[in-house]
């Protein structure tokens, strides 16, 4: 039966460390801030608003809400996004999306600067990330994928890592990650032919595809590690990841659970960006 990868002790072990330098940067009167800015009210917004706030709270770092009607018009979200970016009590700035429509992303993705872009929406940021340079921000949840690896002390040197997605938010991202740690990846999506003959041979993988317990115990190798990245909701309102955890359990080595698994890591990794954003910003 596989051992359950569980999100809370891989969260208290960022936490720990990311107070104790919250607190050193108030005792030498910088007092870490982190602005979320979403458009609408998104359920999936919202949770991570409150779960994100819920942290920084708890680490003594400063958060501010910044709504916006989900109508908002090109001009006038520039301008709030500007003010923010140019707000130097600010050290760290979350955008939540995908943006409405009406929001093109390339008009607007240069305006956080990339040293208070603790998301990796700055295609600085992206760059570095892909040259494998530390001082950028990676996207907080591709980085809790890999911070629960790296915890579990999961091999990654030489493994094959297959990743069943290819966003910029996770599955892109964490496929260059994972390269960083020397694994060998295949990236996997919905024009993949013969998904589970793919994804059968990873000795990791990772699911990261939006769709509710789509990964069954045929998708996977036996003694696998299986990262569930997916946030759904299932007919009844519960949440679920993209792994049918229960279908995976008895096949897979070690397996995520979904609700606490990455999920209760990403807030930690933002915290953790947000006080590094601060220490680059202030030179501390």
């Amino acid at each position: 039966m596989g051992y359950l990868l569980k999100g809370k002790a891989v969260a208290d072990n960022i936490s720990v460390r990311v107070k104790k330098e919250a607190e050193e940067l108030r005792r030498n009167n910088i007092v870490p801030k982190l602005k979320i800015i979403r458009v609408g009210e998104s359920e999936d917004d919202l949770a991570y608003e409150r779960a994100a706030v819920k942290r920084m709270t708890s680490l003594d770092i400063d958060c501010e809400v910044l709504p916006l009607p989900a109508d908002i018009d090109l001009d006038t979200f520039i301008d709030e996004l500007k003010n923010t970016a140019n707000d130097n009590s600010v050290h760290g700035i979350l955008l939540f999306r995908p943006l409405p429509e009406q929001i093109n992303e390339d008009e607007v993705k240069f305006i956080i600067g990339p040293e208070k872009d603790v998301d990796c929406f700055n295609p600085i940021n992206v760059a570095k990330l892909l040259e494998g340079d530390d001082t950028g921000f990676p996207p907080c949840t591709a980085r809790a994928a890999l911070e629960m690896l790296k915890f579990y002390d999961i091999e990654l040197k030489g493994k094959e890592a297959v990743v069943i997605g290819r966003s910029m938010v996770v599955g892109k991202p964490l496929s260059m990650m994972l390269l960083k740690e020397n694994s060998t990846v295949t990236i996997c999506h919905s024009k993949t032919t013969d998904l589970p003959e793919v994804t059968k041979r990873a000795d990791i993988l990772i699911a990261a595809i939006g769709k509710s317990r789509m990964i069954t115990d045929e998708y996977i190798k036996e003694s696998a590690t299986v990262i569930d990245v997916g946030i759904n909701a299932d007919n009844e309102g519960k949440i679920t990841g993209d792994v049918d955890t229960d279908d995976c359990i008895e096949k897979a080595g070690f397996i995520t659970p979904v609700p606490g698994g990455v999920g209760s890591v990403t807030t930690a990794v933002l915290a953790d960006h947000v006080i590094k954003a601060c220490r680059l910003i202030n030179k501390f």
